[in-house]
């Protein structure tokens, strides 16, 4: 198949229709937030239901991420994006339809599927199609869509329970989705690999085992008083299972028997990319653990309706998605470490401050911190990406495109979990709503004080040159043809 050589406008073309249904994905991480108190009411659900109708898809979402990177690599990221944006429309429809909370979180199971498929491509054609010295505007481009996409759930979500019903908050995905299909095929290059890469069948089963064995653990913990689940088996037991599995993955992934391990361990020998999956399991713990308990106490405590639950967290979207793109621009610097410093220190800012004011007064005195909030994500995601990227050698990018979107989603389950965790835990210790998402405030500023740590261990990187090189002479072995 021979190659073609693609002009910028026809890269910006892909990375925006690629970026629609990207937005759409992490959208429905947070979107579901504001509609939560509504599923409980109508759906009969209690409150460990309606966080696992989160943190099923966030789950789903993060297991399997691995191993559709690598299956980008052998069919195409064209057609596995296109297929994951396919059952992500399908299982939104069976989420609008649902009749009962446990009909609601297996829909969501496959949306989070869809989702995993997806994900990996759009920083895969990021990669591929833009050389070192222009990749850095095209990462902030991405940053600002994942960064919009993740905070603006609330808003959008509150016009639309508010106005339709929470059923409209899957259903809306419905035409975006049309339209990101539509663009797939018009502007999107079909990517070919010259080489057909191995499955690490033993690798997908011990990383799905343990991670959802650990989150079940960590989420649920409180709702079987931390004892028995079923017959002997104790919550404590399915913990240390999740763990010994995880253990188990990472030995195999070190093994010489593996010919083609799913997560190469000497990936982490750069230690910017290693620092910054550490980083960015932090910033996705923060992000799902501050706004998940923050709406469930504006609507428990003020009673806020969901709508005006979607105004107060309005400013962080807006300066999350203005800020990214600028700060995706300015990650090509030596110095770029600075800029997430810079964000996860507002952040800890903003969630400080929303933990000493929070009550049932004005909810006014928290927009100061929400536009804290937004200007520190803003800062972290984009230039985050690139930090850990930049100097990854070529062969490793598809692994390590896998392992970092993994990072980001395991840490968006672990903050949905362990946030969860803490809720139940002081509620029932203490009946107080309010203590109990400032107690789960203070455990994400601990999160995010690792955040910090870690980008100022970021080892100063020259800035990439200037020179043009193509797509083609980055990466030989992709062939690229023009989409029909």
């Amino acid at each position: 198949m021979s190659s073609t050589t693609r002009t910028d406008r026809e890269n910006w073309r892909t990375v925006y229709a690629l970026c629609i249904g990207f937005f759409m994905t992490l959208l429905d991480t947070t979107i579901v937030n504001v509609a939560l108190p509504s599923m409980i009411t109508d759906l009969g659900a209690s409150l460990n239901d309606v966080i696992w109708v989160v943190s099923a898809y966030l789950l789903a979402f993060a297991v399997p991420l691995l191993l559709t990177g690598r299956l980008g690599d052998r069919f195409g990221p064209k057609r596995l994006y296109g297929i994951g944006l396919v059952l992500f429309l399908l299982a939104s429809l069976a989420c609008g339809l649902a009749a009962s909370a446990e009909a609601l979180i297996a829909a969501r199971v496959f949306q989070g599927l869809g989702a995993a498929a997806m994900t990996p491509q759009t920083m895969a054609f990021i990669t591929r199609l833009f050389p070192p010295a222009k990749r850095g505007a095209a990462l902030g481009t991405w940053g600002s869509v994942a960064g919009f996409a993740t905070v603006s759930g609330p808003l959008l979500g509150g016009v639309l329970v508010t106005h339709l019903g929470w059923e409209w908050i899957f259903f809306v995905n419905l035409p975006i989705g049309v339209l990101a299909l539509a663009l797939l095929f018009r502007w999107v290059p079909d990517l070919r690999p010259n080489r057909t890469p191995r499955f690490d069948v033993l690798g997908v089963v011990l990383c799905c085992l343990g991670l959802g064995l650990l989150v079940f653990g960590v989420q649920n913990g409180e709702h079987y008083r931390w004892g028995r689940v079923a017959g002997p088996i104790t919550v404590t037991e399915i913990i240390v299972a999740g763990v010994l599995f995880l253990a188990l993955f990472v030995l195999w992934q070190a093994s010489a028997r593996n010919p083609e391990p799913l997560m190469p361990l000497r990936i982490f020998r750069n230690r910017n990319f290693s620092l910054g999956n550490v980083a960015n399991i932090a910033i996705g713990i923060t992000v799902t653990g501050v706004f998940v308990p923050l709406a469930l106490f504006l609507q428990t405590v003020p009673k806020l309706s969901p709508l005006m639950t979607g105004l107060v967290t309005a400013p962080a979207s807006l300066m999350s998605g203005v800020v990214a793109h600028f700060a995706g621009r300015l990650s090509n610097r030596a110095d770029a470490k600075y800029l997430p410093i810079t964000g996860f220190a507002l952040m800890a800012l903003g969630t400080g401050a929303m933990t000493f004011l929070l009550g049932d007064g004005p909810q006014w005195v928290l927009l100061p911190s929400m536009v804290a909030l937004g200007i520190g994500m803003g800062l972290v995601f984009a230039p985050l990406t690139n930090i850990s990227t930049r100097t990854l050698d070529r062969s490793l990018l598809g692994a390590g495109a896998g392992v970092y979107n993994t990072s980001r989603q395991f840490g968006n389950v672990l903050g949905s979990a362990s946030t969860a965790a803490v809720l139940q835990i002081v509620l029932t210790a203490t009946g107080d709503f309010t203590a109990a998402v400032r107690a789960s405030f203070y455990l994400l500023l601990a999160v995010m004080a690792v955040g910090i740590a870690a980008a100022f261990a970021f080892r100063r990187v020259a800035p990439p040159s200037g020179v043009a090189d193509s797509a083609r002479a980055s990466d030989p072995g992709l062939p690229v043809t023009r989409p029909s």
